[in-house]
């Protein structure tokens, strides 16, 4: 039976348990369970790259495509441990100026945060802004259902994770690089070009520029001949 290693892209579903309660899945019907409405489905990812808790991607090294397997995880490998620094005390006026009345037990987002209300006195609010798993024991079931092999399937996959949108690319299989067809995508293919070319072992370019090595390389060859006719006259 084939097994799985570092920077192998592989599809996989698993279940997530705190306390024995799911709080993460990829499977609709457990989804449900939860209140997730989001369109749960398998992932794929590309293993030993932080595309899932450390505990979990750690584990997959060696594992076996469609066997069922279980793992532990504790808090440095999961969500990490609480970090008191991260509980704040803000005052009443700025939940007012958002329209909110806090209370114990409240979750918000603030200032692109998720926090929890732990305690509210007068005027002054305690926040803890901790991920709410953070110093918790967590389990995983897992299962590898199959490893990706199509190439634009892991682009994809890379795009979903990493960029939160796609974009249209061509694959060149003989110079092993990918092509992107819109520039507003350069500020990302600069950011991660080296962690993709190190995954999928293929480089990542923006079509204007492949267009603008072409178009130099040829003006250097003809300024070339050029020379090379001067040295004959």
């Amino acid at each position: 039976m084939e097994t799985i290693h570092k920077n192998d892209f592989i599809e996989i579903e698993f279940t997530g348990l705190a306390n024995g309660e799911i709080f993460d899945t990829t499977n609709k019907e457990e989804a449900k369970q939860i209140g997730l409405d989001a369109d749960v489905k398998p992932m794929i990812i590309c293993v030993g790259n932080q595309m899932l808790l450390k505990g979990l991607d750690e584990d997959l090294g060696g594992k076996e495509i469609g066997k069922k397997y279980s793992v532990h995880l504790t808090p440095d490998k999961a969500f990490g441990k609480r970090n008191p620094q991260m509980i704040k005390t803000i005052p009443l006026r700025v939940f007012k100026e958002k329209n909110m009345n806090p209370f114990p037990g409240m979750t918000i987002q603030l200032d692109n945060y998720i926090a929890k209300i732990l305690s509210v006195s007068g005027g002054r609010i305690i926040v803890d802004f901790n991920n709410p798993l953070a110093g918790k024991e967590l389990d995983y079931n897992f299962k590898i259902t199959r490893k990706v092999e199509d190439v634009k399937e892991k682009i994809n996959s890379l795009m979903d994770f990493f960029l939160r949108m796609r974009f249209d690319f061509e694959i060149d299989e003989n110079n092993k690089k990918i092509l992107f067809q819109k520039s507003e995508i350069k500020p990302f293919i600069e950011m991660f070009k080296d962690k993709f070319k190190a995954m999928t072992g293929f480089e990542f370019e923006v079509r204007e520029e492949v267009e603008k090595k072409e178009e130099n390389k040829e003006a250097d060859d003809v300024k070339k001949k050029e020379e090379k006719s001067e040295d004959k006259k």
